[in-house]
């Protein structure tokens, strides 16, 4: 397939930046109703709806946008990724030379899937966990007092850690009554302590998840949890699961009761929807709201193979967020879900989009002029309207915002308090802030001057169910893979991670050889890392 691959050779570039030299301007007498613009300016899907008539464009720049899009053949090479293509990798220089599969993980509701070998690998997967279910329901795996488990205590680290959590803390009201999970990822001795201080290790699971077999923080929180499991009695191999590589160390039957498998294909930050996240949702939910998850995922991944950037989401956030980034200099971007259930998420999206998009090499192997990844951060509201919003509507940094709502809070145990429920408070806070971000207000007070033209956008959902969260789980990590091809990076590697890892173990290595006489423990990391004297 012929593309460009650079986005500033574009037709549609040229044009971009044009228009950026005069953009939409929010802050002008009835510029939010301008021509139906609250009503026209909205991306539909079937469990989603993304409102952007609060971001600094208009018609012409949306069409520019859309012949980005068209110009650059985003959505084909998003259905290329869906296909098996190798597009993790760098031409002419080492790299993983790896398809980027995770979408088959919930490519389970066609008769059709687009991959059928790695789908059909899904399928066996979750078979394995239904069976692995069934066992604790019907009573036949029990602990050593033959007691049922209630607890699984979740060891991962990275892509293995908060993408799971985040759905976890996002979907705690769905669970199994009784059933709870706990999650170990620090290497730090506390994090540890914390959740063993909690937690029955009689009743426990313990889920150990690592592609590799190797990760170090995994590893050693691992023996730290059997080290103590032994102490107490309990035999580890009849309590401890594996979310592995196949022959990796760890899928090993003689130390696990059960080894799920996770594969190349899949990059551990987009892994929430295979056994990464599968196993200890199902210990949690059940296997049918996995499937419910699982589905909300789907229904995204075959919206985004939609050219129309009115019907693909995550397409459209992309192109947004490209416009905000390149073309009207942004640097951060701010999640801001208006749900405490998702306190966790802009966390893994951190993670997910500047691990992926933090590059400065295009696919080429040529160092790139142009910005690629935005700073990603955020906080549930209304807490953060109580910190960081004074920034947002005053500072000298304009920060776009990517808010996310809900018509319905998720358990509705809310009360009338002085004329009005919490749920409806927290949409009227949210509502509010993404007016005001963009309106602004005038005073002849400068103190009380907000400039406005700060611009956000809106992902709007019902309610926040399995269904929901798999699909606001597969925008992002399809908008951060168009973001990607719109830069021209690979966003499925991650090397910017590997040279601490490398100086660590030289660390560990000067820390734990004995010292030379009365060798501080400064000269010894001098003398053994870089062979000198200070």
């Amino acid at each position: 397939m012929e593309k460009l691959t650079d986005m500033t050779f574009t037709r549609a570039w040229q044009k971009l930046q044009q228009l950026a030299k005069t953009p939409y301007d929010l802050t002008a007498a009835g510029a939010l109703e301008a021509e139906g613009r609250l009503e026209n300016y909205v991306s539909r899907s079937r469990l989603l709806k993304l409102y952007f008539a609060t971001e600094r464009v208009d018609n012409a720049v949306l069409l520019s946008l859309q012949a980005l899009a068209d110009e650059l053949l985003l959505v084909d090479q998003f259905k290329e990724m869906r296909r098996g293509k190798i597009i993790n990798r760098i031409e002419g220089v080492e790299s993983e030379n790896r398809q980027v599969l995770h979408t088959a993980c919930r490519d389970l509701f066609s008769s059709s899937p687009v991959e059928p070998v790695a789908t059909g690998q899904a399928h066996l997967e979750l078979e394995k966990l239904r069976n692995f279910l069934a066992e604790l329901h019907n009573g036949q795996l029990l602990n050593h007092h033959g007691k049922p488990f209630d607890t699984m205590v979740h060891i991962g680290i990275g892509g293995s850690d908060l993408g799971p959590r985040s759905i976890y803390e996002a979907l705690k009201p769905y669970g199994i009554s009784g059933r709870k999970v706990f999650f170990i990822s620090n290497v730090d001795p506390d994090d540890a302590a914390r959740v063993l201080a909690e937690v029955n290790l009689g009743t426990c699971i313990v889920n150990i998840v690592s592609k590799s077999g190797t990760t170090l923080e995994t590893l050693t929180n691992e023996r730290l949890v059997r080290s103590l499991m032994e102490e107490r009695g309990l035999d580890p191999a009849k309590q401890c699961i594996a979310v592995t590589g196949e022959k990796s160390p760890m899928d090993n039957p003689n130390e696990y009761l059960r080894s799920f498998y996770m594969f190349d294909y899949i990059g551990g930050r987009y892994s929430s929807t295979s056994m990464v996240g599968a196993a200890m949702l199902g210990f949690y939910m059940g296997f049918d709201r996995v499937m419910e998850f699982l589905e909300g995922a789907a229904t995204v991944d075959y919206e985004a193979e939609e050219s129309d950037i009115y019907k693909n989401i995550p397409l459209m956030l992309a192109l947004l967020g490209v416009w905000n980034h390149n073309l009207l200099n942004s640097t951060n971007l701010a999640i801001l879900p208006y749900s405490q259930a998702l306190h966790r998420f802009p966390a893994h999206l951190q993670q997910c989009d500047m691990e992926s998009n933090g590059k400065s090499i295009n696919r080429q192997g040529e160092r790139v002029d142009y910005k690629t990844g935005p700073v990603i951060w955020g906080e549930p509201g209304t807490n953060g309207q109580h910190a960081f919003y004074q920034l947002l509507h005053q500072g000298t940094e304009v920060v776009p915002a990517e808010f996310i709502g809900f018509a319905k809070s998720q358990t509705g145990q809310d009360k009338n308090v002085q004329g009005s429920t919490s749920q409806e408070k927290l949409q009227s806070n949210l509502f509010a802030q993404v007016v005001a971000l963009a309106t602004g207000q005038d005073s002849a007070n400068p103190n009380k001057r907000f400039e406005g033209n700060r611009p956000s956008s809106l992902l709007f959902a019902e309610q926040l169910t399995p269904k929901v969260m798999g699909a606001i789980l597969a925008v992002y990590e399809a908008k951060i893979a168009f973001q990607g091809f719109i830069w021209n990076i690979n966003s499925f590697d991650q090397e910017g991670v590997q040279l601490g890892k490398v100086l660590a173990k030289q660390f560990l290595t000067a820390m734990t050889t004995p010292a030379v006489d009365s060798e501080s423990l400064e000269k010894r990391f001098i003398r053994q890392l870089f062979g000198r004297e200070q």
